[in-house]
C-alpha cells in the first residue's frame, strides 16, 4: 500500500484547507488515519475513519473544525480543515491499518504517506 498526500500549504489563521490522500494497493477494510507532526513535537493523532465511514474519531484539539471523510471508489481519505489555528501548523500524515481498535495508536499503522506540510500564519 502507497499513500500520497497533497493539499498542505500556507494559510492565515481562520482560513481553511482540504488535505487527500491517494491511497493505491489493497486497502480494502483499511482504517484510514490523519495524523501531525509540529517541529520539536512528537507526531500525534488528528482524525481517523473506518473503512464503511460509520466510525470516525478526532483529537479533542480539532473537533468541531476538521472533518474526515473518504471516497473508496477513488481510493481516497480527506481531511477538510477549517478555522485554521496557527497551532494546527505541521507536517500532516495519512496512514493505514487493519484492525478496529485503537484508531489512534499511532504503532498500530502499518502504512505511512511521506506528509504534506500545513503552515497557518497568525
Amino acid at each position: 500500500v502507497q499513500l500520497v498526500e497533497s493539499g498542505g500549504g500556507l494559510v492565515q489563521a481562520g482560513g481553511s484547507l482540504r488535505l487527500s490522500c491517494a491511497a493505491s494497493g489493497r486497502t480494502f477494510s483499511y482504517v484510514m488515519g490523519w495524523f501531525r507532526q509540529a517541529p520539536g513535537k512528537e507526531r500525534e493523532f488528528v482524525a481517523a475513519i473506518s473503512w464503511s465511514g460509520g466510525v470516525i474519531y478526532y483529537a479533542d484539539s480539532v473537533k468541531g473544525r476538521f472533518t474526515v471523510s473518504r471516497d473508496n471508489d477513488k481510493n481516497t481519505v480527506y481531511l477538510q480543515m477549517n478555522s485554521l489555528k496557527p497551532e494546527d501548523t505541521a507536517v500532516y500524515y495519512c496512514a493505514a491499518r487493519r484492525g478496529s481498535r485503537d484508531y489512534a495508536a499511532i504503532a498500530l499503522y502499518d502504512y505511512w504517506g511521506q506528509g504534506t506540510l500545513v503552515t497557518v500564519s497568525s
